[in-house]
């Protein structure tokens, strides 16, 4: 047994969730949505990554939401931080070793659409790698060839939807468009990226998806709005602006994942 799952099984002491759920920046308020919380560093977890990123804290958070068992990673690493688009394969290697079946992941974003504005919910329901990198480069195994027609599943998205109609939050749909980050966007690209059919950009989770499929892990996700794109409003981006307006689509997000885990999760 690898020296992170042994810690990580006894620090969850008998809890055996099958969800977890990968904070993005300035989300990490997510956890306090947590019962009976137990949280154990990234630092002192072997595989897991030091994410430099301000908004990420670093460490995994275990207990139960709604009644329901649940894993949270309060923070990623970033392809633009190290140069690795598999940064967080040994973590996504230690959660399916836990026996973590379902992988739900969040991010913010900026939205194409001025009809989705800062501080909205969006299910993501397909991407666009960008970035011209895969976190599966340097597999050596045929296994490298992931299937990604059906990238994010139908089964866990659709809870999802039910879940935010019962907590009476909007929940908009669309195509994410990874950049490598960190500058942010041109208006330009942003508008190579509408007509290419994004709805929101941002700079993770598209590794994390092809790892998850790797790995065999259904997947959904989520992009929390902070930002209308470049172009699309009279003032420079800034990450700061990003940790800011987190917070207000992080507690809708936090409403549908309370209510999503009231409904009985993703099943088993």
């Amino acid at each position: 047994m690898k020296p992170a799952v042994a810690r990580l099984v006894r620090d969850l002491n008998g809890l055996a969730p099958r969800v977890a759920v990968v904070l993005g920046s300035g989300l990490g308020s997510l956890v306090d949505v947590v019962e009976d919380a137990v949280r154990t560093p990234y630092a002192e977890l072997e595989g897991f990554p030091r994410s430099g990123v301000t908004g990420h804290r670093g460490e995994v958070v275990a207990g139960t939401i709604s009644g329901q068992p649940v894993l949270l990673l309060s923070g990623r690493a970033h392809y633009y931080e190290h140069g690795d688009a598999a940064v967080m394969r040994p973590a996504l290697e230690i959660l399916a070793d836990l026996g973590i079946r379902h992988l739900v992941l969040s991010n913010a974003a900026g939205s194409l659409h001025p009809d989705m504005p800062p501080g909205s919910v969006m299910l993501i329901n397909d991407h666009i790698n960008f970035a011209g990198v895969n976190p599966l480069f340097g597999e050596a195994t045929d296994r490298r060839f992931v299937g990604m027609t059906e990238a994010y599943d139908r089964g866990m998205s659709e809870a999802i939807r039910l879940a935010a109609g019962a907590a009476g939050v909007d929940l908009h749909e669309g195509v994410y468009m990874w950049f490598s980050g960190p500058s942010f966007e041109t208006p330009a690209e942003i508008r190579m990226a509408r007509t290419m059919g994004a709805d929101a950009v941002g700079m993770s989770t598209v590794p994390e998806v092809i790892l998850a499929r790797f790995l065999g892990l259904q997947v959904a996700a989520c992009s929390v709005i902070t930002n209308l794109a470049a172009g699309l409003n009279r003032s420079e981006l800034s990450h700061q602006e990003t940790k800011d307006i987190a917070p207000f689509g992080g507690a809708k997000l936090a409403r549908v994942l309370q209510q999503l885990f009231a409904r009985g999760g993703f099943g088993s």
